[in-house]
């Protein structure tokens, strides 16, 4: 197996993860009506940005999800599919770099969703 090494290689782990993630009916709720021609690049750009250190993502992740209906155990299985998917596919530190990663981002927007959904 081979790591991460190129937008190709993230477009592939990308709609590899969003696969496997939309066979669970439980993270379905969020996808309903979403745009995955449009979605999908903009995915790839922000992981080439973390992954490859490609310049071109500004947005902020955290408030383009404020508006979904996302229940706080959904992170935790949005990051056992992630880490599934990557394993499964690549190896290496590009491939670790993905699972820290995401692992940092659920913790911060478990954290964040949480504290917004207690006022």
């Amino acid at each position: 197996m081979e790591d991460i090494k190129s937008k190709n290689d993230i477009e592939f782990l990308i709609k590899k993860f969003y696969n496997a993630l939309l066979q669970i009916d439980e993270m379905k709720p969020p996808f309903e009506g979403l745009n995955f021609e449009k979605h999908i690049p903009n995915i790839v750009q922000f992981w080439s940005f973390v992954l490859l250190e490609e310049e071109g993502y500004k947005t902020n992740v955290f408030d383009k999800h404020l508006h979904l209906p996302i229940h706080l155990p959904m992170f935790d299985i949005w990051l056992e599919v992630w880490t599934r998917t990557v394993s499964e596919n690549f190896k290496g530190e590009k491939a670790d770099l993905a699972i820290q990663r995401a692992q940092v981002l659920t913790y911060t927007f478990k954290a964040k969703w949480e504290k917004i959904n207690s006022k």
